[in-house]
């Protein structure tokens, strides 16, 4: 079976940690979030993936080759010009090999998900739908369109953001298509999945499916999201085979260090060759490869980039500190305060809480 994958957004909301890395490659439990997917896209029967790529296209064929680490066939195709989700799909479908009804899985480089790939598929062939959506449930659809369904799983409509959804079932970005609907979708212009083409799809009659799923889901589009993908994945709420949990929720990777007297939980990841000092404090946070935490720095809910230095006494809470940069003693960052690359944050007793 083949797959398009959906790499080809700049990941602003997170920056800057993606100012040099696309979000889809930053790392996440000790590889590229993306390969969460891809494995489990692989063991659900995919054996051929077009990635639709624009934003630093040649890092993912740097990354992942030609997929056979993976045991995948990787191709690559490029995006010159933003087109939308539809119009991604319709531009990286120059690449495939199956015709007609075949299904194609649509994945979304950005989201975390434990769902059944395979039962979805099923789903689809099993109704003959044109599209096939993975519907998650959401304790608050209000910031989601939700997507109500009949009895039958067909769906009745997309309805957008509203003050009261007709559900919590929400879309949850992965799809299976018929190859020939993927034909239909207009070429040479931006194209909305979500706006254009399942409405125009569910007008015209054609069958669409939700296949609703409870399983983990999570869209890592924010510095909180991101953290929160990899404390799952550290203390295996998040399951992937290619994690292996700590038994004291701390996921250390190869040439990492931690002092005996520093406190380390919560799901935390220290990267390759990283440090934390003696007495320190780290709780649910990401260091990158080679960062450093120095003796008595108290880091929280916060990601430090690959090669930065959190020094002596420093506080962090919701920061995000680029690659290369050093926050110095004596600094207390909070509330979603980033510090972008290669900054130097002299020692200071001064409270940050917005972008450095």
């Amino acid at each position: 079976m083949e797959a398009i994958l959906l790499v080809g957004g700049k990941g602003t909301r997170l920056r800057p940690l993606t100012l040099s890395t696309p979000k889809p490659l930053l790392p996440m439990a000790g590889v590229p979030l993306l390969e969460h997917q891809l494995i489990r896209a692989r063991d659900a029967g995919v054996r051929r993936i077009v990635f639709a790529t624009s934003y630093r296209a040649s890092m993912f064929a740097e990354a992942f080759g030609d997929g056979h680490r993976l045991g995948l066939e990787i191709i690559y195709v490029t995006e010159d010009e933003p087109l939308g989700t539809a119009g991604a799909i319709r531009n990286a479908s120059s690449a495939l090999t199956c015709e007609g009804d075949a299904p194609v899985l649509i994945l979304n480089g950005d989201i975390l998900s434990g769902h059944d790939i395979a039962a979805q598929i099923t789903a689809h062939e099993k109704a003959a739908a044109a599209v096939t959506l993975h519907l998650t449930l959401v304790d608050d659809a209000r910031r989601y369109g939700s997507v109500p369904t009949a009895p039958d799983g067909r769906v009745l409509a997309f309805v957008e953001k509203s003050a009261n959804p007709p559900t919590n079932q929400v879309n949850a970005g992965c799809y299976v298509f018929r190859r020939s609907v993927i034909d239909e979708i207009p070429t040479g212009r931006p194209v909305s999945a979500e706006y254009e083409t399942f409405p125009g799809l569910l007008a015209a009659g054609e069958p669409i499916i939700g296949h609703v799923e409870a399983a983990y889901w999570l869209d890592v589009g924010t510095p909180a999201a991101f953290v929160r993908g990899a404390r799952d994945l550290a203390l295996g709420a998040m399951p992937s085979s290619v994690v292996t949990t700590h038994e004291h929720g701390v996921l250390l990777l190869a040439g990492a260090s931690v002092e005996p007297s520093a406190q380390v939980g919560g799901g935390t990841t220290v990267g390759a060759r990283a440090r934390v000092g003696a007495a320190a404090q780290v709780e649910s946070s990401v260091l990158f490869d080679e960062a450093v935490v120095e003796p008595g720095a108290h880091v929280v809910r916060s990601v430090i980039g690959r090669g930065a230095r959190v020094c002596t006494g420093a506080v962090l809470e919701d920061a995000v500190i680029g690659d290369g940069a050093t926050v110095g003693a004596g600094n207390e960052l909070i509330g979603g305060a980033r510090v972008w690359p290669g900054i130097d944050l002299p020692a200071t007793a001064v409270r940050f809480s917005a972008d450095v």
